[in-house]
């Protein structure tokens, strides 16, 4: 072909002056160009009546032989092309050879086409669905390019070239491609979903972030449909790709804990721990809690987590759980599943009531309830840890007699489960009163729904949940830097009260009680206990009466600082981007209040990018999100399974997943009355919403035979 020319370059960027002109020489002596003017750069807009020729550079527009060296750099040159043009197209039909390698590719203006002929009946069937009255944008052009195999080598060649339109061109801002996302815009919705903030939110926020929303090309409804394509390329692939996902988190992290159970092909429970949620149990795991949340993803799967107090006196987090009911066999696996991976049982757990017994509730009279002088009482009386049982049985007693309650039957069921939650009955038990009640497991649960939602996916739940690991971490991480810089001021010039502030070691073995048990049931001396010790001279607190769980130092250094494992592709990589975008931020803190290094700044910043792009092979016309894509944004690093095993469960109704409580409209409830089959009336014989008291022929008929 000595009329070709191959093209392995961007727009020859490459090539000499002498090589670019005999290209662009090339592109008439062929006698198959779609030009027939020589020295002119440009073309006129409007050929003729209702015929548009694109306005572009001669050098750029492509001609019948023209060789390139790969089907995706064909077609990347020819999408700079149509966008310098102003016009849209859309990659369509192709055929193949027997080996599967295409053999013909065919790029069409995206107004090609026909419209499809639409038909109305006002008198059909009002039970069939209608469709959606969307406009087509379809008006038959003609314009295309056909790329063509060359047999025996990966290059291509144009086939056919037709580049007249019958539409005006558009401007190049107003362009579909234009309204394409980079990779950041799509991270940028991603990483704003984990709080809580969906893809209209986002899109307000990101062009409050760029100062007017003419600077944020794509619109609301291509940032809802980026959430739609990933939900759509995950699908029913995502019970077994959160199951692959831990599965390499367990494999990569040997102190991260894993365990899942499936029936019947589909996902029961998950348990997961890391490295520091063990640390966690281990020093502050003598008194946890654990409640039930829902609502936190699109299958109501069950979010239950254990938590605990550190020495902060704030909840932290020794292990989660995700199930699909809240049965009996489903409860017994996660303990198990608890116990295996903590090898401890703690010295107490707090839980809340069945819901069951909640609902009996109900049945006692109301004015009990309003009752100020019962309701004192009984608080009082259930609540104080100091009082002992026998103490408490009788007591009991006497206040059900007062207020008649021996036969109300929850009052009755309560007091035979009496030592299950009355605190009296655990004061024994060291550290019994760091926790009385799940309101920790109940507040922890508001914590995790700031940053969780229903309809989710499995993934975007387990992101979501690392982010507020983080965000608890966090604070953790400040309270402790305050603590080991902090300088109490003292109330006494007493030097115990220096030393309780330095907390330091001293051996000594002096033993003191108190009949409070504070210490017993708290891990801190009482008032009492300090106030005896400065009688007897003692100047440093003993040994023994300085737990662990309540020092500085009580969480290693290596695992205060650390992270949440989590699964955020290259780290390496994670961190160049993070410096990137700080030294970039930090340049344009410079030099923005001054225009001249300003505008040098922006001039660099596009010749750094032009120099990028020469060696960047973009995807070309492809605008639908991939697998791969997908995964990088949710930070998966392994591909999606092709093999699934593990399914999905069907959406729960669990008892606290609550009910439909949006009140249905009069057309709603008249629509769901007509489907129902009346009963017969009386007086007419017929199936009718009415019955013999207000059937119209029976009250015609008495009102004539009245009148006559």
């Amino acid at each position: 072909m000595s009329n070709s020319i191959v093209i392995d370059g961007d727009l020859y960027s490459s090539m000499s002056e002498s090589e670019e002109k005999d290209v662009e020489n090339s592109f008439f002596e062929g006698g198959e160009s779609s030009s027939s003017v020589h020295d002119a750069e440009y073309f006129d807009d409007i050929i003729g009546e209702h015929v548009y020729k694109p306005d572009v550079p001669v050098q750029l527009i492509p001609f019948k032989g023209l060789i390139f060296k790969s089907l995706k750099l064909a077609i990347k040159m020819y999408s700079e092309y149509v966008e310098i043009g102003g016009f849209d197209v859309r990659l369509s039909t192709q055929s193949r050879f027997d080996n599967k390698i295409i053999k013909k590719k065919h790029v069409i203006c995206n107004r090609a086409g026909k419209q499809k002929k639409k038909s109305c009946d006002t008198l059909g069937t009002s039970g069939v669905r209608r469709k959606r009255n969307s406009n087509s944008r379809a008006i038959g052009c003609q314009s295309k390019i056909i790329f063509e195999s060359v047999y025996g080598t990966p290059n291509y060649k144009v086939f056919q070239f037709d580049e007249l339109h019958n539409l005006p061109l558009e401007k190049r801002s107003d362009l579909k491609k234009a309204r394409q996302m980079s990779y950041s815009e799509k991270e940028f919705i991603v990483r704003s979903s984990t709080s809580k903030i969906g893809p209209t939110m986002a899109h307000k926020l990101r062009a409050s972030l760029r100062s007017g929303y003419e600077f944020v090309k794509p619109k609301v409804v291509d940032y809802k449909n980026l959430r739609r394509d990933i939900n759509r390329v995950i699908g029913y692939k995502d019970a077994q790709m959160i199951v692959n996902t831990m599965n390499d988190r367990r494999a990569h992290h040997p102190n991260y804990s894993f365990e899942f159970n499936y029936q019947d092909d589909v996902l029961d429970c998950m348990f997961w721990v890391d490295e520091m949620e063990k640390t966690y149990y281990a020093e502050f795991g003598d008194v946890i809690s654990f409640d039930a949340t829902f609502r936190t993803n699109k299958y109501r799967m069950v979010f239950v987590s254990f938590t605990a107090i550190d020495h902060h006196k704030k909840s932290v987090i020794v292990g989660s759980v995700l199930l699909s009911n809240e049965s009996i066999e489903s409860y017994s696996w996660l303990l198990k599943a608890f116990l295996k991976t903590h090898g401890k049982e703690p010295t107490l757990v707090l839980t809340d009531q069945d819901a069951a017994i909640k609902q009996a509730v109900e049945n006692i009279s109301y004015d009990l309830f309003i009752n100020t002088d019962f309701r004192k009482r009984f608080s009082k009386l259930v609540c104080d840890i100091n009082m002992k049982p026998d103490v408490f049985e009788v007591k009991w007693g006497l206040l059900m007699k007062e207020f008649n309650l021996e036969d109300t039957r929850w009052f009755k069921d309560m007091f035979t489960i009496r030592d299950s939650w009355i605190p009296g009955y655990f004061s024994d038990i060291p550290m019994c009163g760091l926790m009385k009640t799940t309101s920790r497991s109940e507040s922890m649960n508001s914590f995790f729904n700031t940053y969780s939602e229903s309809g989710i996916l499995l993934l975007n739940f387990m992101m979501n949940y690392n982010t507020a690991i983080q965000k608890q971490r966090n604070t953790q991480r400040e309270l402790d830097k305050a603590s080991k810089k902090a300088s109490y001021k003292m109330q006494t010039p007493r030097e115990i009260e220096l030393q309780a502030s330095k907390v330091e070691i001293k051996a000594e073995e002096k033993e003191i009680n108190c009949s409070c048990e504070h210490f017993k049931r708290m891990g801190v001396l009482c008032r009492d206990a300090f106030t005896i010790m400065m009688r007897c001279g003692v100047k440093e607190i003993p040994e023994r009466y300085i737990l662990k769980r309540w020092r500085k130092d009580v969480i290693s250094r290596n695992y205060r600082f650390s992270s949440v494992q989590s699964d955020l592709g290259d780290c390496e990589n994670v961190k160049l981007v993070n410096d990137s975008y700080y030294s970039f931020e930090s340049c344009l803190d410079i030099v923005r209040d001054d225009k001249k290094r300003l505008a040098l700044f922006a001039e660099k910043q596009q010749m750094l990018l032009k120099e990028f792009e020469s060696d960047y092979i973009s995807t070309g016309l492809k605008s639908k999100i991939d697998g791969e894509v997908v995964c990088k944004l949710l930070g998966v690093t392994i591909p999606i399974p092709e093999e699934i095993n593990i399914h999905v469960p069907e959406v729960q109704n669990n008892k606290g997943s609550g009910i439909k409580k949006r009140i249905p409209s009069a057309c709603e409830i008249a629509y769901e009355n007509s489907k129902k089959e009346h009963r017969m009336c009386s007086g007419c014989g017929k199936r009718v919403p009415h019955n013999l008291r207000t059937c119209s022929e029976r009250v015609g008929a008495a009102k004539s035979a009245k009148d006559s």
